[in-house]
């Protein structure tokens, strides 16, 4: 009888994919079929948009003598969830004769159907609306519900449809709900922080090293025993990050995007990911038997916040060398594998020993040798090694606990680490821990008695050649804090007493 073709898209790890729907309908006993490696959401597709149509439309595909038969192109990408909902019904409707066929051209229709005809939101709609505006798509139609997401894109026109009636209205030439999105920047929600970095009294070691690690996106460790404002001061280093770049922006929220919480994220501020101890390696990591992105991949150009650190499952732990030394993660499993970006400052934070009070003055240790030496391994050699700055965190004087808060102290810290980034990023267009051994000998400046200073203190502490390059880059964010165009000796002083020594 006829014959249509739509186009329509999934996502499939955090990219989309374009899928062909093509509709066949002939004469014969009533068939809906939906072949090309369907998962079972793609085939209850069938029931919905019958649903959907006979609500709607008044068109019941069940009382036809035809068989239709709709194909999911390319056969050999295995299709899920229920991206094709929205491109079934408009085919099933071209094919019959009930739209033009010329009002689908170069048109791209994705979402899903309730029963009723009403469309919902999906997961991942920005990849899905790049991979239009990639591909020269002239028109993406979308469920109302991914307005936020909507508005990220530019190049394209993105239509937003509340209902298919709707959306056969506007196929057809004929007034509609459905209306095109003015593309812009969400406005900003304003950035809210528990913590004020001058609400932490004292420690000002501390908060030093914070601001090290923020203007030069070093991973830290802070280690004390319980009690001394570890996850305050970790709370607070959140509040000193400047808010993401546009491109850093658009690339979290097309990954927020593709696990359905954009909203989390519109406010501009970076990221900050705090999984329990207790949490799973595909939590943490990434995976699954459909693979998602994990905490990890959701810490993009923001924080992975670890407290209690060597209590993580050691798989969980380990696995963290690639995406700290590479900015990335490779998740491979029987089904396939995905890349997800994972570019995070990591944040931890632990006890020096199992009862937590070694080297306190407060209290005595009660772990015997053997008990800290189990402890301590918990962290291997590959992960102390990439850790930038260790940063001890003691007991205070209890008059400091009195003293006012200053809330400025975060708004004025963060407006230096900007300043720092702003200098970094016009150097090689990366900030100092992301930079190569390359990169590190040409932009380190080393005056000749830095350099003798580092040997120096490299040999006696036995330093890794990735632990030597480390410390030059952490010298390097100090010297930019400095404004200083050369690393002097000051610079390679502070930066070392940053190395571990609670073993």
């Amino acid at each position: 009888m006829a014959f249509s073709r739509v186009r329509s898209a999934q996502l499939s790890g955090l990219t989309a994919k374009e899928v062909m729907v093509e509709t066949d309908i002939s004469r014969g006993l009533y068939l809906f079929q939906i072949i090309g490696l369907a998962d079972k959401a793609v085939e209850e597709s069938r029931e919905r948009v019958i649903s959907a149509l006979r609500n709607t439309t008044g068109k019941n595909p069940k009382t036809e003598n035809q068989k239709v038969t709709v194909n999911l192109s390319p056969a050999e990408l295995k299709k899920e969830g229920a991206y094709v909902d929205l491109a079934i019904a408009v085919g099933y409707l071209v094919a019959t004769g009930e739209i033009p066929a010329t009002a689908t051209d170069n048109k791209l229709f994705v979402g899903e159907l309730a029963l009723d005809g009403k469309t919902q939101p999906l997961r991942g709609l920005l990849s899905i609306a790049q991979l239009a505006k990639q591909k020269g798509i002239a028109a993406l139609y979308i469920p109302s519900g991914n307005y936020a997401e909507a508005q990220l894109v530019e190049g394209i026109d993105i239509f937003l449809v509340p209902t298919l009636t709707d959306l056969v209205s506007h196929l057809r030439g004929e007034e509609g709900a459905v209306t095109q999105v003015i593309t812009e920047r969400p406005s900003k929600k304003i950035a809210t922080y528990s913590i004020d970095l001058g609400d932490v009294r004292g420690q000002a070691f501390a908060k030093r090293a914070l601001t090290i690690a923020a203007a030069g996106g070093h991973n830290i460790i802070l280690y004390g025993p319980p009690g001394t404002g570890k996850t305050m001061l970790a709370k607070a280093f959140h509040s000193i990050l400047p808010p993401l770049s546009n491109d850093a922006f658009l690339d979290v929220a097309t990954i927020y995007s593709s696990v359905g919480r954009i909203e989390d994220i519109l406010s501009g501020a970076p990221p900050l990911r705090a999984p329990h101890h207790s949490a799973s390696h595909v939590a943490i990591i990434g995976g699954g038997q459909t693979i998602r992105p994990g905490d990890i991949t959701l810490a993009h150009h923001g924080i992975l916040y670890m407290d209690e650190f060597p209590e993580f499952d050691r798989r969980v732990i380990e696995a963290l060398r690639e995406p700290i030394e590479e900015g990335h993660i490779t998740v491979a499993r029987a089904k396939g594998s995905e890349r997800f970006p994972a570019q995070f400052i990591l944040l931890a934070a632990m006890n020096p020993c199992p009862c937590g009070y070694r080297g306190s003055t407060i209290q005595l240790c009660r772990c015997n040798a053997a008990e800290l030496a189990r402890y301590q391994k918990k962290l291997s050699g590959p992960i102390i090694d990439r850790i930038d700055l260790w940063v001890p965190v003691s007991h205070i004087e209890y008059d400091a606990l009195h003293e006012r808060a200053d809330k400025q102290e975060s708004p004025l810290v963060r407006s230096r680490v900007a300043a720092c980034r702003t200098l970094q990023h016009e150097r090689f267009g990366k900030l100092n821990s992301a930079l190569s051994s390359n990169e590190v000998q040409e932009s380190s400046g080393l005056t000749d008695a830095a350099k003798e200073q580092l040997q120096s203190y490299a040999q006696r502490l036995k330093l890794s050649p990735r632990a030597y390059l480390r410390t030059i880059k952490v010298a390097r964010t100090i010297a930019d804090l400095d404004n200083s165009d050369t690393i002097d000796v000051p610079h390679i002083l502070e930066a070392f007493q940053y190395r571990p020594k609670f073993d």
